[in-house]
């Protein structure tokens, strides 16, 4: 059962719509805690994907996921643009040439993502990032391939664990970001990174079943 370029594509285009539909959402989490333009900014990047979508259609999947990390990067402010712009590219640095994905190929493409997000915004699990979001997620996908699990199996328990990392962070003290600023304040808010981390892999195993 393997992942193929067309549904990475169509998961690109759903996630931006969500983001879409959500951007209010996000925008009102990070008005808590942040500068309050997640949800702005992350519309802006997505948006701006989908218009160069036409040009990477029939390109390898590394080709379109390097697309959205520079797309990203150049369209998105904050903290977010470089941090989603990163995840984007170390996806599509580790799918290069590829045209279909095996679930081994997902979870090392995810780890390199987050390892790539973690030297880049020096977060750590528990600082209320979306690195607690992501990192759940990765460890249950690497669980579910030991316990041999089928790709939709443990792109759902995968996309769970990201919400029950996303919801952990609501009691965190933020150590990372504009929110840290804010000291024991922060506590008691959802962080919109984990959150539209979540989203993120929630679209993959709804996109990809």
């Amino acid at each position: 059962m393997a992942i193929e370029q067309k549904d990475v594509i169509e998961w690109i285009k759903k996630y931006a719509d969500v983001i879409a539909e959500k951007r209010q959402y996000l925008i009102d989490l990070d008005s808590a805690i942040g500068d309050a333009d997640h949800g702005e900014n992350m519309n802006r990047g997505f948006q701006a994907v989908l218009k160069k979508m036409p040009e990477v259609a029939d390109k390898d999947i590394g080709s379109i996921l390097k697309m959205v990390g520079m797309t990203l990067l150049g369209t998105v402010g904050g903290a977010g643009g470089p941090l989603y712009g990163t995840l984007f590219l170390q996806l599509g640095t580790k799918s290069a040439s590829k045209f279909e994905l095996t679930l081994q190929d997902w979870t090392d493409m995810l780890e390199a993502a987050i390892n790539g997000i973690v030297a880049r915004g020096k977060a750590e699990l528990g600082d209320k990032t979306m690195v607690d979001a992501l990192s759940p997620a990765l460890e249950a996908l690497k669980e579910a391939s030991k316990n041999g699990k089928n790709l939709q199996e443990a792109l759902q328990a995968s996309a769970a664990a990201a919400e029950k990392g996303m919801l952990a962070t609501i009691p965190l003290v933020a150590k990372k970001g504009r929110a840290s600023y804010l000291g024991e304040r922060s506590a008691g808010h959802q962080d919109p990174g984990a959150t539209s981390s979540y989203y993120l892999l929630k679209v993959v195993a709804e996109t990809w079943k």
